[in-house]
């Protein structure tokens, strides 16, 4: 699957083309020792690369390779992830291991949802919290004071690379990394959204990173002491919002599982969301599901609205990730998803709709009970606090 920004396609350089040579040998390996031998390589030419900010010839190197080869493509793009999360640092005379890991917070609201600086005290008490219930014994955390919105995690392999250095030096000192929040961009609001804690640990060369990497442990004790545990100190930051937290993980692992998980927590929130503003019951909402389509199906668009009428009050854009395609049964997933949130009128259409956005406000179109992509409305007064949102 293709996971990476556009770069540019005109020329290949000489570092671009020794990434292609170096992933394509690693793809075409016939064993274990021959994959460490490619994968040294590529490692130490990643890890020059993002040292020197040389995205464009990462991104120009998986853009060739998608195209043409897609398992090198894939080996190339786990190899950069890999290098740009973690790292080997030296403090007090030994190495450690460094992993950058993110927390997701999947979150709905008929307000905003808070993108915000965390309090020194709230910084300590989740990183308290992560280090006792999800990560290893001998770790050292350190958090980024800020909760991102999706639009604020970093924009480049580069920049995530600095990232993981400057949060493991951190983890090292026993601190926490203080973010320049002026270039921040502004967070794009949407009635259900994630929020990332993201932070940085310190272990000693080889020892267990997380909880479940030791005999004790495992991923649904992990995630069940730290929703436990950790909820008291994520609170009073999403206040006005139901929330539910993900496991931690290594970033970019966190990053996909949130993105997976947040599509049928999109779709309850909405029925929610409906019930809650207008006293629309599950059971009298109708949900119209299309498929959209560009060079491929993209994505899902679901319209709601109420069942005896044509009218969409609201939308949800559920898109195709990874190796999904047509063929993936994402359809069955949303209708389970959406007959557990009480809706009963499900409609599917098998249209080839495209990906069509309204031409003032930016927002997708969705599809109704006639086959037609509309702009979703929320009635003009169907409550004195109710608002439209995309």
């Amino acid at each position: 699957m293709k996971r990476t920004r556009f770069g540019s396609r005109d020329r290949l350089s000489r570092d671009a083309a020794e990434l292609q040579r170096l992933s394509t040998g690693l793809s075409e390996s016939g064993g274990k020792l021959e994959d460490a031998y490619w994968e040294a390589r590529l490692a130490e030419t990643v890890d020059g690369l993002l040292k020197n900010g040389a995205e464009d010839d990462i991104n120009t190197a998986l853009d060739r390779l998608f195209e043409a080869n897609p398992r090198a493509h894939d080996e190339l793009a786990d190899m950069v992830e890999s290098r740009a999360e973690t790292g080997r640092l030296e403090a007090g005379g030994k190495e450690f291991d460094i992993l950058l890991f993110a927390a997701p917070v999947l979150a709905w609201s008929r307000y905003s949802i808070p993108a915000c600086t965390l309090p020194a005290s709230t910084l300590q008490t989740l990183a308290v919290q992560l280090g006792a219930h999800v990560f290893g014994a001998d770790a050292r955390v350190a958090l980024a004071d800020f909760l991102f919105s999706p639009d604020q995690l970093p924009r480049s392999f580069c920049d995530t690379w600095q990232l993981t250095r400057d949060l493991g030096q951190a983890a090292l000192a026993s601190d926490h990394l203080t973010v320049d929040t002026d270039g921040l961009p502004e967070t794009n609001r949407f009635l259900s959204d994630v929020r990332y804690l993201v932070g940085a640990l310190a272990v000693p060369r080889g020892a267990a990173l997380f909880r479940w990497n030791e005999k004790d442990g495992g991923k649904d004790g992990a995630l069940r002491e730290w929703i436990k545990q950790g909820s008291p100190g994520l609170e009073p930051l999403l206040t006005g919002c139901a929330w539910q937290p993900l496991l931690p993980d290594a970033y970019h692992a966190a990053c996909r599982n949130a993105d997976r998980a947040s599509r049928p927590y999109s779709l309850k929130a909405s029925v929610a969301f409906l019930q809650t503003m207008l006293g629309l019951m599950p059971a009298d909402i109708r949900a119209v599901v299309g498929p959209c389509y560009d060079r491929r199906m993209e994505e899902y668009r679901v319209g709601l609205g109420p069942k005896n009428s044509d009218d969409t009050y609201h939308g949800i854009v559920w898109p195709l990730l990874g190796a999904e395609d047509e063929s993936t049964d994402a359809a069955s997933e949303i209708e389970t998803v959406l007959r557990e949130a009480g809706v009963k009128d499900v409609i599917f259409l098998d249209h080839h709709f495209p990906m069509e956005f309204c031409d003032d406000c930016g927002a997708p179109m969705f599809p109704n009970a006639d086959a037609e992509l509309v702009h979703a409305e929320m009635p003009e007064q169907p409550a004195a606090n109710s608002q439209a949102l995309h």
